[in-house]
């Protein structure tokens, strides 16, 4: 497996070429949210940079290789009762993928998460067909805490969902 060099940074205008062209691809959007649009448009990535470049702290970067942004990577704290958890989210470029780039980007989120916000716990929800992601959290000492059944509604097919979590004092095991 070759591997690459990576950096993780705040969003900028400079990246929207690479979003835009990377995020357009549906394998992309078919493993996210409906919240991620589908087709990716410039306008969608000028919105997500204004937005994403002017939060205090950050919580969404650009995951930056050989120049060029290839990926994002998400904390989102959590409020009320779950206030000590974050989720974490991210996707990568399809020509990007099995240089083992996502395993280091997560290891250095959840890093970041733990030093930046007043957390124990950081978690990601998955799709059960989702294997790539779910080896990627693993790598990182996540453990898969639950799996709901047929309860993610996605591009007109039911998927299972997976919830992998950290916590704090934790040390993520080795690659």
């Amino acid at each position: 497996m070759k591997e690459s060099r990576l950096i993780l940074r705040r969003w900028n205008i400079a990246y929207l070429d690479d979003l835009v062209r990377y995020a357009g691809n549906r394998k992309i959007w078919r493993n996210l949210t409906d919240e991620f649009p589908h087709p990716y448009t410039r306008a969608d990535g000028e919105s997500f940079i204004r937005r994403v470049s002017a939060e205090e702290p950050v919580r969404v970067l650009a995951i930056e290789v050989e120049g060029h942004a290839v990926g994002a990577i998400g904390i989102t704290p959590q409020g009320g009762i779950h206030r000590k958890n974050t989720e974490l989210g991210y996707w990568l470029a399809e020509p990007f993928r099995g240089r083992g780039i996502m395993t280091l980007a997560v290891r250095e989120a959840v890093g970041y998460a733990f030093s930046t916000f007043d957390i124990d716990r950081v978690y990601a929800k998955i799709f059960g067909s989702n294997k790539a992601s779910q080896r990627v959290l693993e790598k990182n000492g996540f453990i898969a805490e639950a799996r709901f059944s047929k309860t993610v509604f996605k591009d007109g097919e039911y998927e299972d969902e997976i919830v992998y979590a950290v916590r704090g004092g934790e040390e993520p095991r080795p690659v």
